[in-house]
């Protein structure tokens, strides 16, 4: 049973968070402008897009993802440790610390203030809590799709949204992952909205670089997912090809109410996607500055807030390598030498041949 705060497209007469000048540079998503481009893209497929290669027979990706997306996780717990990434996919995963539980209710605290923006949102209007019983991945996906839609009109009409799922390609490679935060700047005239991430630490102290270098990762994981939506560079046919969707799947009444809800008439899984189209054309491109803020567990106060520059070259270096490893190229890598340390943490680290090896001996 998926609970689903459903805001109804009514919210659209709220004040809005932008100047008139940045308004009209990006135009919200009305129900008119979403019927009038659904209408125009009723004939044929949503879009002609090249079949992307089916994963390596017996490579981790086809072994423990066939069918489906890598998560941006799993593209930052590999690039925090390969051998341990390894022995989760072979294992399952360790009991979750103290620290790990910490985090997770953080984010779920962050993501009761977003239900509270929600109901806020909608302003003077009913706000009904709709239980929707998902009976298929065609609706999982459309819940997943609406739930975009929503977000991103949050984040125009108030100037912040939470948990926003994001999916796309990144180097051949379906990835999908859920932005923590995206707000837009406080001066009510630039446009482009700041991609940020808040995370927890058990002790005061500020993340060491490999810890920020992760972080940086993962969000450059999101701005890039971000921006391609924003670009119309969404492979629709591979994406329904590659999960095994059915465009014309009927979905069931519980969906279709939740979707009239938000102002929209939607009845298969295709329909929701040319919405979803339809939403990514009218935003705007995400800051080239992204941020990242640390926490400490106990009391939420800040440690530090780290501000850096999304770098293109950079992040398609380390995708591609993480991608080499999924892909079944070459063996995994330990850590370095001077990332010995996170052993220490890891719950694999009896069982992990690193440990048989002396420190010099450690291979990149």
């Amino acid at each position: 049973m998926a609970l689903i705060e459903a805001a109804l497209s009514a919210a659209a007469a709220a004040r809005p968070v932008l100047s008139a000048a940045a308004r009209r540079a990006v135009p919200l998503s009305s129900c008119a402008a979403y019927s009038a481009a659904a209408a125009s893209s009723s004939g044929g497929d949503i879009e002609d897009s090249p079949l992307l290669p089916m994963p390596r027979r017996g490579s981790l990706l086809a072994r423990f993802r066939d069918r489906r997306a890598l998560a941006v996780t799993d593209i930052t717990a590999t690039e925090w440790c390969e051998k341990q990434m390894e022995f989760v996919l072979e294992h399952g995963k360790p009991e979750r610390t103290q620290a790990m539980k910490a985090g997770s209710e953080r984010h779920a605290q962050l993501e009761q203030e977003r239900t509270a923006d929600l109901l806020r949102f909608a302003l003077e209007q009913v706000i009904e809590r709709v239980d929707v019983t998902i009976r298929s991945a065609e609706e999982l996906w459309a819940v997943k799709l609406m739930n975009f839609i929503v977000g991103a009109n949050q984040l125009m009409l108030e100037g912040i949204t939470r948990e926003i799922p994001v999916i796309g390609v990144v180097e051949g490679s379906w990835m999908i992952g859920v932005i923590d935060e995206l707000r837009m700047p406080p001066d009510g005239i630039s446009v482009h909205p700041i991609l940020v991430d808040t995370k927890t630490r058990y002790k005061p102290t500020v993340p060491s670089e490999a810890q920020k270098r992760n972080g940086r990762l993962q969000v450059m994981c999101y701005k890039y997912l971000w921006d391609n939506l924003i670009s119309e560079k969404f492979p629709a046919e591979n994406f329904f090809s590659y999960f095994d969707l059915d465009s014309s799947y009927l979905l069931s009444d519980d969906i279709k109410q939740y979707i009239r809800l938000l102002g929209l008439n939607a009845k298969t899984l295709e329909d929701v996607l040319k919405y979803f189209k339809v939403t990514c054309h009218t935003l705007p491109r995400s800051q080239e500055q992204l941020l990242l803020r640390y926490e400490l567990q106990a009391d939420h106060s800040l440690l530090e807030e780290y501000q850096f520059s999304y770098d293109a070259r950079w992040f398609k270096d380390q995708i591609q390598e993480v991608l080499s490893f999924w892909q079944g190229a070459r063996e995994p890598k330990f850590v370095t030498e001077e990332e010995r340390w996170k052993c220490s943490f890891c719950k694999f680290a009896n069982n992990c041949p690193i440990n048989m090896l002396p420190h010099q001996d450690v291979a990149d």
